[in-house]
């Protein structure tokens, strides 16, 4: 498991370019709110702000490690279908989340079927990872 492989990586250019979009629809999503709410600056202490907020930044608080833990198992030559697998969950994860936080009522289910899809998706690319990196070394 020490060759990335064009599939691995192939695999990951196609989750970091959705994840990507999800953020810009994220970013727009915020820039809407602000606008309408009239919030110039920080949250203004309005609840639709701080929500739509919220959701942005829990995005960037799962999106860019998961990717970076998926490069690093690719470079060592994790396969393409655990690429797909743990980028499928984190992809789905997080477009449930942002549905969730980009409407003004939207159901629970969103939000937790969001947040464990992610946290499947970060924590089996974190497993991977560490034994990939330990196969390298030991």
């Amino acid at each position: 498991m020490l060759e990335a492989t064009t599939d691995a990586i192939g695999a990951l250019a196609i989750y970091a370019g959705l994840n990507t979009l999800i953020l810009i629809w994220l970013a727009f999503q915020t820039g809407r709110v602000r606008q309408s709410e009239k919030v110039l600056m920080g949250d203004g202490g309005n609840p639709r702000m701080i929500r739509i907020m919220r959701g942005h930044a829990n995005a960037m608080e799962f999106i860019p490690v998961t990717l970076i833990t998926l490069l690093a198992v690719a470079l060592l030559g994790g396969p393409a279908w655990a690429i797909h697998g743990f980028g499928l969950l984190l992809t789905a994860g997080r477009f449930l989340h942002a549905l969730h936080f980009t409407a003004a009522d939207a159901p629970g289910w969103q939000r937790s079927a969001g947040t464990a899809l992610s946290l499947l998706a970060m924590v089996g690319a974190a497993f991977w990872a560490i034994v990939a990196g330990l196969a390298t070394i030991i």
